[in-house]
């Protein structure tokens, strides 16, 4: 069942139809948040008048050259840029010969923030109709993420074909919602230059029928936000872009039954908020970051646990977020069990950045997380996230950790531990006592504390400081940092973008 159908029979069952639409909008919005931001600086001021006084200064920005002058005008706001051509003839030729950046949310009356209401949209669409109609291109970068592409199918199709012959080389092509299932234009898989592209609120279109030439023969950064797609058609997707780096799936519409990664250039995946029975890299030789941010478990399906199998991944450095007792890891052929002794083929030596999130007052979890860190031998950061059970089974103490056994990674390798959603329980303690009594090379501990957790430094120090203070530890030179996390529950928008960014080394880092 696709988001839209629930939506209507949430409808038809007496749900107010204009709360529905608020928290469609509300969605739309946290995708418009999460979404890479435009090349262009909305906020830049052209001028090169340094006369305070306001009278005739030099102009120096028209003695610069042609080229310098392009790139000026390509990276401001399409609004500010067709101003540009007002100035002289000369400043006309810049203006059209310029790779343009259209961000349709620019094109708002000065004062319009987010997403318009219904009736401006209209004024919107026909500016972006303008623009593409009037200028040559290139387009360095499109967004379209503010009018409802249902009610301008004629326009939309237009847009797409102007992008196509003017070689549109980012897009983001995000219906606005609802109805949240309509079929996105096939004519977009004809945009062949694209190296960018993020899709939002769209079904998928019968990709066994697209012609034989469809395709992305220059796509490296692929988003596909609340889509209602098959499992075919991501399977079409890496067939059809050879050349594809990083593919997100946020919210998708849809269960996956099966994300099979088989592709020599995939560098990065990350999922969010979907339902997925299981994840197969079957091979991914070039594939450097997993990240599963939060994956649903839909048990009106009897859908409670997604499958993790790793296979031939020889350049995996960073996973996360795994989820002993929700995720069933499996490496190569053998299933991560509790008490799974570590061997050549229960382990993927590649890791070094570990991400989990476990239930620590969930025992049957607690005993499964062991296993885990000892498929992973050479990890040097660890990423601990706390998460509360809706029905503790019971807190866990120090000797329950203490009789885990030997865990490689943590003796000999971990040298930085984040353990973030600190709450104050027992079983959590009892687990950061533990990394202290065995990290023999750990260097420092971030505690992040649940907002609110404590009232004063002095109650961190007598209720956390002091009682691992306690603990001898196995590296005395460790470091022990507490902080109150800044980031709002649930919000990993700056997560997903980072996560893309190949020069920040850690997007699991914020806190």
């Amino acid at each position: 069942m696709t988001m839209e159908k629930m939506l209507v029979r949430m409808e038809n069952h007496g749900a107010d139809p204009q709360m529905l639409e608020r928290n469609v909008d509300f969605m739309c919005q946290l995708i418009l948040s999460c979404l890479p931001d435009p090349p262009v600086y909305s906020d830049a001021v052209l001028s090169a008048n340094d006369d305070s006084s306001g009278g005739g200064a030099e102009d120096r920005i028209s003695a610069l050259p042609d080229d310098l002058l392009r790139g000026i005008v390509s990276r401001l706001p399409v609004k500010d840029a067709a101003r540009t051509a007002a100035l002289s003839s000369r400043w006309r030729r810049i203006w059209l010969s310029a790779p343009l950046v259209l961000v349709d949310t620019h094109l708002l009356p000065p004062g319009g923030e987010g997403l318009p209401p219904p009736d401006a949209t209209g004024a919107v669409a026909a500016a972006v109709s303008r623009v593409l109609e009037t200028h040559p291109g290139p387009f360095r970068c499109v967004v379209l993420a503010c009018s409802k592409m249902y009610a301008r199918r004629g326009e939309v199709a237009r847009w797409l074909h102007l992008l196509a012959v003017k070689g549109v080389r980012e897009l983001v092509f995000v219906n606005r919602p609802r109805p949240m299932d309509v079929t996105l234009p096939a004519t977009v898989f004809a945009l062949a230059p694209l190296s960018r592209l993020y899709l939002g609120t769209w079904r998928f279109p019968d990709t066994a029928a697209l012609p034989r030439g469809a395709g992305f023969p220059h796509l490296r950064e692929l988003g596909l936000y609340c889509v209602a797609m098959e499992d075919r058609d991501l399977d079409f997707i890496l067939a059809k872009s050879p050349v594809l780096e990083c593919l997100g799936v946020y919210w998708s519409q849809r269960q996956i039954v099966l994300l099979r990664l088989a592709s020599h250039s995939l560098r990065c995946v990350q999922l969010s908020m979907c339902i997925v029975e299981g994840i197969a890299v079957v091979d991914a030789p070039r594939l450097e970051r997993l990240l599963l941010w939060e994956m649903f478990q839909d048990h009106n399906y009897g859908m409670g646990r997604t499958r993790l199998r790793i296979g031939h991944a020889p350049e995996l450095r960073l996973l996360g977020y795994l989820r002993p007792g929700i995720h069933v890891l499996e490496i190569g052929n053998t299933i991560i069990k509790a008490g799974t002794k570590a061997s050549p083929r229960t382990i993927v030596p590649s890791v070094n950045i570990l991400a989990l999130k476990v239930h620590f007052e969930v025992r049957n979890e607690a005993k499964l997380l062991p296993s885990f860190l000892r498929c992973f031998p050479n990890v040097e950061t660890l990423h601990v996230e706390s998460e509360k059970a809706d029905e503790p089974a019971g807190k866990l103490n120090l000797k329950f950790w203490q009789e885990a056994g030997r865990i490689e990674c943590l003796q000999s390798c971990i040298k930085y531990v984040v353990f973030h959603g600190y709450g104050g329980e027992r079983s959590e303690l009892s687990f950061l006592k533990y990394i202290l009594e065995c990290g023999q090379v750990l260097q420092e501990m971030v505690i992040v504390v649940v907002n609110g957790m404590f009232s004063s430094w002095d109650e961190v120090n007598d209720k956390l400081l002091k009682p691992l203070d306690s603990v001898k530890k196995a590296s005395a030179d460790c470091n022990v940092t507490v902080l109150e996390s800044t980031i709002p529950d649930g919000d990993s928008s700056c997560c997903l973008r980072d996560a893309f960014d190949f020069s920040i080394s850690d997007p699991f880092g914020c806190y």
